[in-house]
């Protein structure tokens, strides 16, 4: 049986904005998907500690007063998502994110923020402080800061791949009713998780190249999808006259060492 029909999980976080640097947690949402069909659900709502500024409002919906009034501390809501999330990475379960680079980096960066052990640390089972993620320099025959979290499965990166030439829209919604997949509300955390999860199924029923592959190797595929967009991406705004352009091209998480977080 090919990976979409097993189990997935379905991740989504809903923000203060759009640099994943910079922006905080408002809702996040992960959720269980057996071949399409919903199981187990977990929701968290954050008070992110900043002002959710008005056009992030219109986006999700959660306003200020409502986060402070039945948000849990942000720090306590990394932590649990982190946790979460590495669980099933640990037991071999693809985590499926519409644009995994954003949410992951995100989160990534938040644990960074309050000083909690990073992805990586928590799949290598180290139990950091406020140094989480930093290099110590030392050779530990690991990637800097431990493995990267995978497998992960990205509807965006590769729908982006497998339909190069077709015109519109690439937001989980456009893409969504591309592939017949409902998206019951959109910028909803679990919403959009769930409908990222039938998402992947539908792009492996249309492609059965995708199906056939396995998590890992179809992980490590996107890693080159998501690669060689970036360099194209670059090019192109360099040169429609933008010649200092640099689009990052790492997948499916961007942990720098020093960043304004």
């Amino acid at each position: 049986m090919t990976w979409h029909r097993e189990l997935l999980v379905g991740f989504d976080l809903e923000t203060t904005g759009t640099d994943p640097y910079e922006a905080r947690i408002v809702t996040g949402a992960v959720i269980e998907v057996r071949d399409g069909e919903r199981l187990g659900h977990r929701e968290w709502l954050a008070d992110p500690g900043v002002e959710i500024p008005a056009d992030a409002v219109a986006v999700h919906g959660i306003t200020n007063e409502r986060a402070a009034a039945e948000g849990g501390a942000p720090d306590r809501v990394a932590d649990e998502l982190a946790d979460v999330l590495t669980g099933y990475w640990r037991a071999g379960v693809p985590v499926v994110a519409y644009n995994a680079a954003f949410d992951l980096t995100l989160l990534g960066a938040e644990l960074r923020r309050h000083g909690l052990p990073s992805l990586r640390d928590r799949l290598t089972g180290q139990d950091v402080g406020p140094d989480a993620g930093q290099d110590t320099g030392q050779d530990t025959g690991q990637e800097p800061g431990g493995p990267v979290p995978s497998p992960v499965i990205d509807p965006y990166t590769i729908d982006r791949e497998v339909d190069r030439y077709r015109r519109g829209k690439r937001n989980l919604e456009a893409v969504c009713a591309e592939y017949g997949v409902a998206l019951e509300s959109a910028h909803d955390a679990s919403a959009d998780a769930l409908a990222a999860a039938r998402l992947a199924i539908a792009i492996a029923g249309r492609h059965p190249k995708v199906a056939a592959l396995g998590p890992a190797e179809l992980h490590r595929r996107q890693i080159e999808w998501y690669a060689a967009w970036a360099a194209d991406f670059q090019a192109f705004l360099r040169r429609k006259g933008t010649p200092d352009a640099v689009v990052d091209g790492t997948w499916p998480l961007r942990e720098p060492v020093e960043q304004g977080v």
